[in-house]
């Protein structure tokens, strides 16, 4: 006996892209300074929420200016380029509080444990309706702003995979589709009408 089940195509709904201004005015949003580095470290290198949660002390080489990210989706560790932005975050953080271990501690564990995904995911919610950003999506919408921004600036394809630590060069150019072609030797067929 032979089952035969029909293929169903999967439909792939594109994001919401943040723009510059609304991931300044969400960030801006924030007045709890752990809150706010969260935010910004997620968005300043790119990170999944997993791998910045489970940041540590010991991943900050500010002689290099890299991030070691460990704990990653598809368990390789990988080094990504810490901004001087985001780097006067942290310090400006680590004054205020003096984390030692995680960076982002649980409140209840004396650092002995790292903040939970849910947890961040409730930060940026709460600082997205703060901010009044209606776009839809979860934290992640950080990642994927960065990985857009970068494209828009013009950065190679391929330093973007290294950046956000994609085994496969077919999961980074889907970012492809979140930019529209903006090569300035196009000209749109509307633009050559006298409207």
């Amino acid at each position: 006996m032979k089952l035969e089940l029909p293929i169903t195509k999967v439909t792939y709904k594109l994001p919401q892209i943040l723009s510059v201004d609304e991931v300044q005015r969400i960030i801006n949003s924030l007045g709890n300074i752990k809150h706010k580095t969260l935010l910004v470290v997620v968005y300043g290198a790119g990170l999944r929420v997993s791998e910045a949660v489970n940041l540590r002390t010991e991943d900050i080489d500010s002689t290099r200016m890299t991030l070691h990210i460990k704990c990653t989706k598809n368990r390789k560790d990988r080094y990504v380029t810490l901004s001087a932005v985001v780097l006067e975050q942290l310090r400006a953080y680590w004054k205020h509080c003096k984390f030692t271990g995680y960076i982002f501690p649980n409140n209840y564990s004396n650092g002995s444990r790292h903040i939970t995904r849910d947890a961040a995911g409730q930060i940026y919610k709460k600082a997205k309706e703060r901010a009044g950003v209606k776009k839809i999506g979860g934290i992640h919408s950080l990642r994927h702003a960065y990985s857009t921004h970068l494209l828009e600036s013009g950065v190679d394809l391929f330093i973007i995979k290294q950046l956000l630590g994609h085994s496969s060069i077919r999961s980074t150019t889907r970012y492809l589709s979140f930019v529209p072609c903006k090569d300035k030797n196009i000209k749109l067929p509307i633009d050559q009408l006298s409207i």
